[in-house]
């Protein structure tokens, strides 16, 4: 009830319009963007409540708990799940589908165009994969973002494990460490609030692969939630366009992949600031969410990410302690299989069915195994699955309108939150939090004073729409 809560006061101020700007998008972008409802029935288009259309597909294959693992899709060039392993042969990559010149315009109502092509200097960009220095102007710029929040005083683990840094894990709770115990926020958003829903989102890319599952997703009018890494960005700045551009929604991922937890409050900083600058240069937008690489989260982490304007998404977890991780990670580096991660896979999707709320799914868009296994495998899967499941983007589900997704685009004021310090004219600047906060153990204390402007403006601004 936290979370659909949350979310609905989120988009509360976006709601009114949502409806003729999700058909307008839907219009624009032809085979692309559509909620997906997949399931038994014949296919058919309806309009739910949301005024989101549905497709249905039909398939003949229809899967049900404890249905047999497929072993090589029909008419596909994916190869048979047994032999997507560390050891497969190399795949050839697929080209753009399509070119956007500077000036083009954007899905997002209200967005600006489409920039001059990025050109990647290295001189103007940290170094690739490795921890974002702290001492650059741009570094400095983002670090008053903070000004007006209380960031908990919370040391930085050992390695962002639990294994390495026992007295750490020992105060997980108070800490709010997701890696240690799986504890969240209300800020975080961990699912999508309605039943057999599931936020769809593929992490680290840009990859050599990234257009292979985009000509799918497009093929079956499917949009997802792509967590972008801005040392893979600099190096494939048309595949984000491609991404954006077809309607699916971006989200900051860091610059380097590491562990956010392990490093300092200038640090988070840095790796929050570069990937989200990587983004903006590419494609002109700046995200409002973000994950953090392996969930690694605290109070700290989270209240910096929110000073800057980004809301925290981490997959799903149920109160028995299973995490929807398909591990589809692990199989580049030989740790699990192909079939492993599949099995792994049906599990949660078991696990989703008993759950009151829909789920989010972490998977990875970086390698031909993790692609493969998407497009091939788990996505077909959900499709083909009983009870019929509704495959949707993060943000889409939670309800937030997709103008909301970014600064540039975005009609309320209060979300994320009124902090832009940063010196982009582009972005509204506010003041940042005001009023005091007390540190509380096991609390987000630096986010009760946002939270609560957040819920109070909307009230105020959009209360006769909750009559």
């Amino acid at each position: 009830m936290q979370l659909q809560a949350f979310v609905a006061l989120l988009s509360l101020l976006g709601a009114a319009n949502a409806n003729p700007e999700r058909h307008a998008r839907l219009a624009k972008r032809q085979n692309a963007g559509a909620v997906v409802t997949v399931g038994t029935s014949s296919a058919s288009s309806t309009s739910l409540s949301s005024g989101a259309p549905t497709t249905s597909f039909t398939s003949s294959t229809a899967s049900v708990l404890g249905s047999p693992v497929p072993t090589t899709p029909v008419g596909t060039t994916i190869p048979p799940l047994v032999n997507i392993t560390s050891g497969m042969a190399t795949p050839s990559t697929v080209p753009l589908s399509a070119t956007y010149s500077a000036g083009a315009t954007p899905l997002i109502s209200g967005a600006p165009v489409l920039p001059t092509p990025f050109v990647f200097q290295a001189a103007d960009w940290p170094t690739q994969d490795q921890i974002a220095p702290t001492d650059s102007d741009e570094v400095s710029e983002w670090m008053e973002e903070l000004n007006g929040f209380n960031i908990p005083d919370i040391t930085p683990t050992v390695d962002g494990t639990c294994v390495n840094d026992p007295a750490a894990a020992a105060e997980a709770a108070s800490r709010g460490w997701w890696t240690c115990g799986g504890y969240t926020r209300v800020t975080d958003i961990t699912a999508c609030p309605n039943k057999l829903t599931w936020g769809v989102s593929f992490d680290d890319g840009p990859g050599f692969y990234s257009m292979e599952l985009l000509d799918y997703l497009a093929s079956k009018n499917m949009t997802s939630t792509f967590f972008v890494i801005g040392s893979r960005i600099v190096e494939r700045p048309q595949v984000l366009v491609e991404e954006y551009m077809s309607g699916h929604e971006i989200a900051v991922h860091t610059w380097s992949h590491r562990p956010l937890t392990m490093l300092t409050t200038a640090q988070v900083v840095a790796e929050l600031g570069w990937a989200r600058k990587a983004i903006k240069d590419v494609i002109g937008v700046t995200p409002t969410l973000m994950r953090p690489p392996y969930g690694d989260i605290d109070d700290r982490v989270r209240a910096i990410s929110l000073a800057m304007g980004m809301v925290p998404v981490i997959w799903t977890s149920t109160g028995t302690g299973a995490t929807f991780d398909t591990n589809d990670w692990k199989v580049p580096g030989g740790v699990v299989t192909g079939p492993q991660s599949f099995a792994t896979f049906e599990a949660i999707l078991t696990n989703a069915t008993t759950l009151n709320t829909g789920f989010v799914v972490l998977e990875h868009d970086l390698y031909a195994q993790t692609v493969d296994l998407a497009i091939g495998y788990t996505l077909p899967a959900a499709m083909n699955f009983t009870p019929t499941l509704t495959l949707d983007s993060i943000g889409h589900c939670n309800g937030i309108p997709s103008t909301n997704l970014y600064r540039e685009s975005n009609q309320n004021t209060s979300f994320p939150y009124p902090n832009s310090t940063s010196g982009d004219t582009s972005v509204p600047s506010g003041s940042g939090g005001k009023g005091s906060t007390s540190a509380t153990s096991g609390t987000l204390s630096n986010a009760i004073m946002p939270i609560s402007m957040v819920v109070a403006s909307l009230l105020a601004a959009g209360g006769s729409l909750l009559m």
